[in-house]
């Protein structure tokens, strides 16, 4: 394929200076490699819709859905590759048209705009991200009932301050990360309905002198509804990239609260948990050291996640209409969820394959951690519970000797408690929002 010879949008009029059309294109044409498939897919939909109204002629159509096909087929076999011959992924799908169809392929972008061109492709590219956040979230989810099923009895202190508190269970410690998983694929799919609305149509911001058929081009693309307002439509770019990223964000800060427990619990002080080889590394001059380095990155996947917002949140103090600062909200983006979601991808098969040490788990269970238990044996028997938090503690060390980590589990019977965690009714949520 040639070189283009000029930017879609030069007129011929002036000498072009390449150091500023450098600075101005950016990173574009490497970032809008993730854009491409999703470009292609909202071109094919546009010139179905333009055909529908009688712009195009059905050769026409024809001819440009073909080469929009035969160009996605050559991106997806990596047969074509964005590189700097071309300004951005617009002007590559304009390009590879026309050279493959001449004037016909000059057609596709009749009645949409660059800025309407990417918003939709963006759109598209979220949605799918958000639903493959929601699925990172239901497999970590599902890996963490799994363990929590075989360790229901496997006895454990359960900590505050950071100290040592009350018998609970390991199972109870991985109900509590399954759960907000789910929690975090309701807010996934939260954000996917926000932003389930085609802005495909509504060109530069201010709509075309076209009776596009905007309804059936979202159909088209599965969207639910149209975004009605071309000057909405503008104005959203950025915010609902934040919004994504912020979905992103739950899920991943969730994550780092599971890292930093096995990063915790993996230490030579608590022994709880041996990290998997394959999630380790060595150091470059001790020879005795196994470096939790996969879990220490995954804990820091959040402030990746909070530049981004950062950086989103700057570029929306801007007026109405399209403004090119807009252009600097692709790279956040794209990077939070590429960089976040393969590190949830990581985490089921790191929490299925954590060796555990029961024995070093009970060993840290001493009787003063029975005092909670002691003290609401009490009161149910009629003391004052203030009373019998004062009695126990007098005798902390001499009333509790004896009893049973294991009982003390099976005695936390209120709903969530290490006997009776609920698991069946986790197990259910999971399998209601996987569509089981």
């Amino acid at each position: 394929m040639t070189r283009p010879s000029r930017p879609l949008w030069d007129k011929g009029q002036a000498a072009l200076d390449v150091a500023a059309q450098r600075f101005c294109a950016g990173d574009d044409v490497l970032l809008d490699r993730a854009l491409l498939p999703h470009d292609l897919r909202a071109s094919r939909a546009h010139v179905a819709g333009l055909a529908r109204i009688g712009v195009l002629s059905d050769h026409e159509s024809a001819q440009l859905i073909a080469g929009l096909d035969e160009l996605a087929d050559l991106v997806a076999r990596g047969a074509f590759i964005l590189d700097d011959r071309f300004e951005d992924g617009h002007s590559a799908i304009e390009h590879f048209l026309g050279e493959r169809l001449g004037d016909i392929g000059r057609k596709v972008h009749t009645g949409r705009s660059r800025n309407d061109q990417v918003l939709v492709a963006m759109r598209l590219y979220l949605r799918d991200q958000l639903a493959a956040l929601a699925d990172r979230c239901l497999d970590l989810a599902a890996a963490c009932l799994a363990r929590a099923d075989a360790t229901t009895e496997l006895a454990m202190p359960g900590y505050t301050h950071l100290q040592r508190a009350v018998p609970t269970s390991f199972a109870a410690l991985l109900a509590g990360h399954a759960e907000a998983q789910l929690d975090d694929v309701e807010v996934a799919r939260a954000a996917a309905r926000s932003l389930d609305a085609c802005p495909l149509g509504t060109a530069a911001g201010h709509g075309v002198n076209l009776p596009l058929d905007r309804d059936g081009v979202a159909r088209e693309l599965g969207f639910s509804r149209v975004q009605v307002s071309p000057v909405n439509a503008q104005n959203s770019r950025g915010k609902h990239e934040l919004l994504a990223v912020q979905a992103l964000h739950q899920a991943l800060l969730d994550l780092r609260r599971l890292a930093w427990d096995l990063s915790l619990f993996a230490t030579a002080e608590f022994g709880f948990v041996r990290l998997p080889d394959a999630y380790t590394t060595g150091s470059s001059i001790m020879p005795n050291k196994r470096n939790p380095d996969v879990v220490e990155l995954l804990r820091a996947l959040p402030a990746l996640a909070e530049g981004a917002m950062v950086e989103l949140s700057a570029l929306l103090s801007l007026p109405s209409g399209y403004h090119r600062d807009l252009q600097a909200s692709k790279a956040p983006t794209l990077r939070a969820f590429e960089r976040g979601l393969a590190g949830l991808a990581l985490a089921p098969a790191l929490v299925a394959s954590l060796e555990l040490d029961p024995a070093r788990m009970r060993a840290a269970i001493d009787p003063a951690l029975h005092a909670t238990d002691r003290a609401i044996e009490l009161a149910t028997a009629g003391i004052p519970f203030r009373d019998a938090y004062q009695q126990v503690a007098a005798e902390l060390h001499s009333s509790l000797t004896g009893r049973s980590p294991e009982h003390s589990l099976h005695a936390r019977v209120s709903l969530g408690g290490a006997g009776n965690l609920g698991l069946d009714r986790l197990h259910a949520r999971l399998q209601a929002l996987r569509g089981d």
